[in-house]
């Protein structure tokens, strides 16, 4: 049974301009070598961040509902330096990973729940290496405000599903990071309204 190959037009947008900022903070210079990616989705963003860091070896996961599609993207890539995704469930403990450079997550933060946001962020502090990197984009809410009209309804359809999905305020995701041992190196404006935030874990 051939599986259909999924496809995200937000994925092929924001792919070039988030690999800006991979470029570097995701450098051999930092000694970033393995990525985890947490919610790999569609595979889209795997293969195509894979290709264009070639000295990284990334990590794909997501439920395992999602592993077929992301497979279709792995097998027609055919990269060396993409493993095929892992079963994980931010909720679960431990985590399928014991160590790794870096992780990284993209549009997962405002779909979870906040128990899984919260998990979410003590996975990290358990997996990521000292002096390991953290990227997060998404949408996010400032001093507990939208940053534009269009994020107000991407936030007021979110809470409809009734099932704890909804724009994260930045103050509050920080906090999570702070706490596991996480400072904040930048937060970068996106297309979209949308942000890059990246934080380097405490050696």
């Amino acid at each position: 049974m051939n599986t259909e190959k999924p496809y995200s037009e937000a994925c092929d947008r924001n792919r070039e301009p988030i690999l800006a900022v991979l470029r570097e903070v995701f450098s051999a210079e930092n000694k970033v070598c393995s990525v985890l990616e947490i919610g790999s989705g569609t595979g889209q963003h795997a293969v195509y961040f894979a290709a264009h860091l070639p000295h990284l070896t990334w990590q794909s996961s997501d439920r395992e509902e999602h592993h077929a599609g992301i497979n279709v993207w792995i097998d027609g890539a055919q990269l060396v330096n993409v493993r095929r995704p892992l079963p994980l469930d931010v909720r679960d403990t431990p985590w399928p990973v014991t160590t790794v450079d870096a992780v990284y997550t993209a549009n997962t933060l405002h779909i979870m729940d906040s128990v899984s946001v919260d998990a979410t962020f003590h996975g990290v502090g358990q997996i990521l290496r000292a002096g390991g990197t953290l990227v997060v984009y998404g949408p996010f809410n400032y001093n507990r405000a939208f940053t534009s009209a269009s994020n107000a309804r991407f936030d007021a359809q979110l809470r409809a599903r009734g099932v704890g999905s909804a724009l994260r305020d930045f103050e509050a995701v920080d906090a999570l990071a702070r706490g596991v041992g996480l400072t904040l190196l930048r937060d970068a404006e996106m297309p979209a309204n949308n942000r890059l935030l990246v934080w380097r874990k405490t050696a």
